[in-house]
């Protein structure tokens, strides 16, 4: 059980880790460019589909894309406290699982919002980009249902070892 819950540990923080360094990168080239990343004709086709949708004005393109950026690197910014928070569970216990999650709702939110234009005007290709980040974040919400699996399990065990033998280790109710 030990070894099970070490692994699913790692690939939570590998995927954390993941979603710090390309996030992060992604949302520091979107906010330091002139153009907040509408240059990269590829990354930015998402943008240029919600601004069909929607008949923005390139002002509001830019607007768009400063507002994705941002997101990315809130995003990244919550994946790294919770990489930080693992490396500090190693120390003193447990992590806490809501840093997390409250990452993995701004990955889930950001894909669907970047796929949703590329669904309407039928580009699978700009789709599928998404595709990867939602998987993760499914992985990651599996990963972490996982993990509170075996956290009573070892709570248990300690709880076993650590009573004498013969005597209870609860109290019932009276």
């Amino acid at each position: 059980m030990r070894l099970a819950s070490g692994t699913v540990m790692m690939m939570i923080l590998a995927i954390a880790l993941y979603f710090t360094c390309a996030w992060g990168l992604d949302a520091l080239h979107i906010l330091t460019s002139p153009t907040y990343g509408l240059e990269d004709t590829w990354r930015s086709q998402f943008v240029f589909g919600m601004g069909s949708l929607f008949d923005a004005s390139p002002e509001t393109l830019l607007r768009i894309a400063a507002v994705f950026g941002a997101v990315k690197l809130i995003a990244a910014g919550v994946f790294g406290l919770h990489v930080l928070d693992r490396l500090r569970s190693l120390v003193r216990g447990h992590a806490d699982p809501e840093i997390l999650e409250a990452g993995l709702i701004l990955v889930v939110i950001a894909s669907l919002a970047a796929a949703a234009p590329a669904l309407w005007t039928h580009n699978g290709d700009i789709a599928r980009d998404q595709t990867v980040p939602l998987l993760l974040a499914a992985l990651t919400a599996a990963l972490v249902m996982a993990e509170r699996a075996f956290k009573p399990v070892e709570a248990e065990v300690a709880a076993e070892a650590a009573a004498p033998k013969g005597t209870r280790w609860y109290a019932p109710w009276r």
